[in-house]
């Protein structure tokens, strides 16, 4: 049996997992946790490259983001849905994998197949708890379900945020290996146009603003339904003044 996985970001499509998640899952793993991705498409329905492209470019970013786990679910792009079918399948990898955390998409995102993965990455994680779910594996439950923040529009402020200046170039090299969705391009996905700037700028510019809440030079955001425990007054980080 194979060690559980620390982290599992459940993603709608190949690429979202390094834009939504990609610093964090590269702080996790320089930290000696095992990291993973389900992707629950293979992307096919995308305007830009082919799946067989998508593969081998997920393949490459995994590499240069130290996964140790990733895997499709097959679900059909562009027609992801919270069905009691698809949680089986994602329940199963759940169990398969047993991360502790899984990270998926922000609730109130633009694309319908992301609103849907947060939805399915919730009740897929809690169901597969359940000992007489009718999916694949022993039953395992996730201890935290947290959403990626990044690029949301509707003003939630982040639960947390997770300081990425020692990854962000590596998260950068790991979307560049999507040659296919990023070349010339100024949006991707809920990255959306910022004039003619190409998207890597626009990408690093929202990371500089989310770390400048936290007083670093690059930060990713997060959100969690339950309040985050402080040890201690003393041990409150991020200054004041």
């Amino acid at each position: 049996m194979t060690p559980p996985l620390d982290v599992l970001a459940v993603m709608a499509h190949p690429d979202d997992a390094e834009i939504f998640c990609g610093g964090a899952l590269l702080r996790s793993a320089d930290a000696g946790e095992r990291t993973g991705v389900l992707d629950l498409t293979a992307g096919e329905a995308a305007s830009r490259g082919t799946t067989e492209t998508r593969a081998r470019e997920a393949a490459a970013a995994s590499e240069i983001m130290g996964l140790a786990e990733r895997r499709c679910a097959g679900l059909p792009d562009a027609q992801v849905a919270n069905s009691h079918a698809a949680r089986q399948i994602v329940a199963a990898v759940v169990r398969e994998l047993r991360p502790r955390v899984v990270v998926t998409h922000w609730t109130g995102g633009r694309h319908p197949d992301h609103r849907a993965a947060a939805t399915l990455a919730r009740d897929a994680a809690f169901l597969a708890g359940l000992r007489n779910f009718p999916a694949k594996g022993r039953p395992h439950r996730p201890h935290k379900v947290v959403y990626a923040l990044a690029f949301a529009e509707d003003g939630v402020k982040p639960t947390f945020v997770v300081d990425i200046a020692e990854q962000v170039e590596r998260k950068i090299a790991a979307l560049e290996a999507y040659g296919s969705q990023l070349r010339a391009r100024s949006r991707i996905g809920e990255v959306f146009p910022g004039g003619d700037r190409p998207v890597v700028e626009q990408i690093l510019s929202m990371h500089a603003a989310y770390g400048s809440l936290v007083r670093r030079p690059y930060g990713e955001p997060y959100w969690t339904a339950e309040t985050t425990l402080v040890d201690t007054l003393g041990g409150v980080g991020v200054a004041t003044f």
